[in-house]
C-alpha cells in the first residue's frame, strides 16, 4: 500500500523523491517524508501528515534538502493513527540511520520490549521504527551496514520492503524485500529503488525486479544485488515498454473517468492479439490438453474486484466447461482447508499482482499440488513470476484507485481462457463459440455506444446522489455484475451500498426497502429478465425509486415500470456483464463528484494492497 522511492546518483534527490511519490500518490496514503544525506548536512529528514503538497511546501519543493542520496516514503498506516511522529521515514536513535518500510513486522512487539530493556527509547507507534532502531543496534555491534542489515532481516517476521541509508555511508543505500513488491532501476544520472514503476518511468525503463530474500546495495554507478546468504546475483533486466503519458490525466478531470473511457481501447487490446482465425489463441498459457481434461474443480481466487470477476466467470464458465468452479476470498482461502489437490486448478486474478492475500493463497495452492494460473495487469510482479502460467491482461497503468479497465479486462481475458479451455475439453458447441468469439471482438465497438450516452447517467446521478442507503438487486450474472457496481459506489462516493440476488429479498432484505429508497434493478441477462421484473414490482410495491439498467431487447417492458433506465446494447448473455458494468462504473463516479468526493484517491484506500 505504501509507496518507496530511493535514489543515489548525480543530481539532487530530494526533487526526484518528491516527483516519485507524486506519481504513487494514486495507491493511497494518509503522510509523506523524505530523508537525504548531505555532505555538510548529514542527514535531513522531513515528514508530515496529510497531502504530499504539504510535504512540498514544507522543503520548498525539495530546495531545502541538498544531497544526492535521499529515501522517501508515502505511508498507509496500519500501526499508529496518521500523524508526524508515525509518517516514515524512521530515524534511529542516534540519528545516523533513515529507514522507510512498506509491510508489517509481525514480531515487532517482541522486538522493541527488548529494545527497551537495553535502554533505546522510541518516538512512535510503529513496527517500522522498531526495525530502525535494530539496525543502530546491530550496526552498533559489526560497524558493517551490509551485515547489520542481514541481521535484522533474520531476526524479523512479517513482510516488508526496505529502503535504508546511513550518514557513514554517503553514497548508497539499501534495499530488501520479501512479500512486497520493490523495483530496481538503472538511470543514466543515478539509480532507484521504487515500489511502483510508475515513481521512476520519468527517468528510466530499465528495471529489475526484486525477489523474495534479495537485497542490493544501490549506488549512482551500479546496482548489486545479493540473495539472503550474501552471495551476488545476476538479475534479469527488463523493458517498461507503455508511455509516460498513460500515467497521466491528458485533459480528463480525474484519473478514473479517464480509465472508464479508455475501456474499448484496453479490451481491444486484451482481444485482439488473442483471436486469430476465428480461434482463441493463448500462446502464453502452457496447460497440457491431457491435464485440462482431467481437471475434477477450478478454484478461482481474488479480492475486492477481481473476486467480482471471479463471481460472473464461475457463472460463465460452468456454463462453458461442465465442471465445478469456486470462487473464494483471497483472505479466506487458506485458512478454510480447502479441498485442493493435483486435479485442481487455481486461477488467482490480482491487479497489481501484488496483492499479499492473493499471493498468499496461490502460495498454499502450489503447495497442495494444485496447478496455477495468474492473471494479472502488471509485467514482472511477484504474482506473475510464481504462478506456474501467466497471462497479462495488458489494460496498460491504472492509476485511480477504484478500478475500471483493471475490472475490464480481466472479465474479457477469463471469457477468453473460458472459451480457450471448452474448446479443449469439447464442451462448447461450435455455434456457440463461434458467437461468443464474435461478440467478443464486437465489444469495444458496443462499449463506444454505451459512452457516447455519458449524459444520461450524469443526469440520473444528479437525480439520485443524495441517497444514504442504495440497494442494486439481480439475477445470475447481473447479481454478480451488481456486487461491482455496488462496490464502485460505496469506495468513492461513501454511500452505504449493497448488492443482492433479487430472489433473496423476500428473505430478510426487502424489509429494508421504504418509501424513497433507491434500488439499482438489472435486467440485462435475458434468461430471468421475467423473474427480475417481478422483484422489481416488488420493491415499487413498497415505494423505492427504480434506477434500472437493461438491453435494448427489453427496453419497453422496463420503461414501464422503473423511473429511470440506462439501456445497453444486446450480445451474447455471457458477455452482457462487461457492457452492463460501466453504465454502473459512471454512475458511481458522477454520484461521486456531485458529493465533492476525492474521486482518483478515496478515502482509507490503496491500490494495491500488500498487508494482509
Amino acid at each position: 500500500m505504501c509507496g518507496i522511492i530511493g535514489f543515489a546518483g548525480r543530481e539532487q534527490a530530494a526533487p526526484i523523491l518528491l516527483d516519485g511519490l507524486e506519481r504513487m500518490e494514486y495507491r493511497g496514503y494518509d503522510s509523506a517524508g523524505i530523508a537525504v544525506r548531505s555532505a555538510t548536512k548529514g542527514l535531513q529528514v522531513k515528514k508530515t501528515k496529510g497531502r504530499l503538497q504539504v510535504l512540498r511546501d514544507l522543503t520548498q519543493d525539495g530546495a531545502e534538502l541538498e544531497g544526492t542520496l535521499g529515501i522517501g516514503h508515502t505511508r498507509w498506516a496500519t500501526h499508529g493513527e496518521p500523524n508526524d511522529i508515525n509518517a516514515h521515514p524512521h530515524v534511529s536513535e542516534n540519528g545516523r540511520i533513515a529507514l522507510v518500510h512498506n509491510g508489517i513486522i509481525e514480531n515487532y512487539l517482541e522486538i522493541k520490549e527488548q529494545l527497551q530493556r537495553h535502554g533505546v527509547t522510541f518516538t512512535s507507534d510503529t513496527d517500522s521504527e522498531v526495525v530502525a532502531q535494530l539496525l543502530e543496534f546491530h550496526y552498533n555491534e559489526c560497524h558493517n551496514m551490509l551485515e547489520a542489515v542481514g541481521r535484522v532481516l533474520r531476526r524479523i517476521q512479517g513482510s516488508y520492503a526496505f529502503g535504508i541509508i546511513c550518514s557513514d555511508y554517503p553514497n548508497a543505500l539499501i534495499a530488501a524485500r520479501k512479500d512486497s513488491p520493490l523495483i530496481l532501476g538503472f538511470g543514466e544520472n543515478g539509480n532507484f529503488i521504487a515500489s511502483d514503476v510508475t515513481a521512476i518511468i520519468k527517468h528510466t525503463r530499465d528495471v529489475v525486479y526484486m525477489d523474495d530474500g534479495e537485497i542490493a546495495v544501490v549506488t549512482a554507478e551500479n546496482i548489486d544485488v545479493f540473495d539472503s546468504e550474501m552471495n551476488p546475483l545476476e538479475k534479469k533486466h527488463s523493458q517498461v515498454d507503455w508511455d509516460v503519458s498513460a500515467a497521466e490525466k491528458g485533459g480528463y478531470a480525474h484519473f478514473m473517468f479517464k480509465e472508464i473511457m479508455e475501456q474499448p481501447e484496453a479490451i481491444r487490446k486484451t482481444v485482439s492479439p488473442r483471436v486469430r482465425e476465428g480461434r482463441v489463441v493463448l500462446d502464453d498459457l502452457r496447460l497440457p490438453a491431457e491435464y485440462v481434461r482431467d481437471i475434477s474443480r477450478i478454484f478461482i481466487i481474488a479480492c475486492g474486484s477481481s473476486y467480482h470477476v471471479g463471481m460472473v466467470s464461475k457463472y460463465n464458465w460452468e456454463r462453458l466447461l461442465r465442471r465445478p468452479v469456486e470462487v473464494c476470498l483471497a483472505s479466506e482461502f487458506r485458512y478454510s482447508d480447502p479441498l485442493v489437490d493435483e486435479k485442481s486448478l487455481v486461477v488467482v486474478i490480482s491487479q497489481s499482482g501484488e496483492t499479499l492475500d492473493t499471493m498468499a493463497a496461490m502460495r498454499e495452492a502450489k503447495r497442495l499440488g494444485a496447478r496455477t494460473l495468474a492473471i494479472v495487469n502488471v509485467v514482472g510482479s511477484s504474482i506473475a513470476r510464481e504462478a506456474d502460467d501467466v497471462l497479462y491482461t495488458w489494460a496498460g497503468p491504472e492509476i485511480a484507485v477504484a478500478t475500471t479497465k483493471a475490472y475490464s479486462t480481466q472479465l474479457v481475458l477469463m471469457d477468453l481462457v473460458g472459451l480457450y479451455l471448452a474448446d479443449l475439453l469439447g464442451t462448447v458447441e461450435k455455434s456457440e463459440y463461434d458467437a461468443i468469439l464474435w461478440e467478443l471482438q464486437t465489444l469495444p465497438e458496443k462499449l463506444e455506444q454505451v459512452l457516447t450516452h455519458v449524459e444520461d447517467i450524469q443526469y440520473f446521478a444528479s437525480r439520485y446522489f443524495n441517497h444514504n442507503s442504495i440497494f442494486f438487486i439481480g439475477r445470475n450474472l447481473d447479481y454478480a455484475m451488481g456486487l461491482e457496481g455496488s462496490l464502485k459506489l460505496k469506495e468513492i462516493s461513501y454511500i452505504h451500498s449493497e448488492a443482492y440476488a433479487s430472489g433473496e429479498l423476500k428473505h430478510g432484505t426487502i424489509s429494508l426497502i421504504e418509501p424513497g429508497t433507491l434500488v439499482v434493478a438489472l435486467g440485462p441477462y435475458a434468461a430471468l429478465f421475467d423473474k427480475s421484473m417481478s422483484n422489481v414490482v416488488e420493491v415499487k410495491a413498497r415505494g423505492a425509486e427504480v434506477l434500472a439498467v437493461t438491453t435494448e431487447r427489453f427496453r419497453e417492458k422496463m420503461e414501464k415500470t422503473a423511473d429511470s433506465t440506462v439501456v445497453v446494447p444486446d450480445t451474447h448473455p455471457i458477455l452482457q456483464p462487461s457492457l452492463g458494468v460501466v453504465p454502473l462504473q459512471l454512475f458511481a463516479y458522477y454520484v461521486a463528484l456531485q458529493r465533492g468526493c476525492d474521486i482518483d484517491k478515496p478515502r482509507n484506500l490503496a491500490k494495491s494492497v500488500t498487508v494482509e
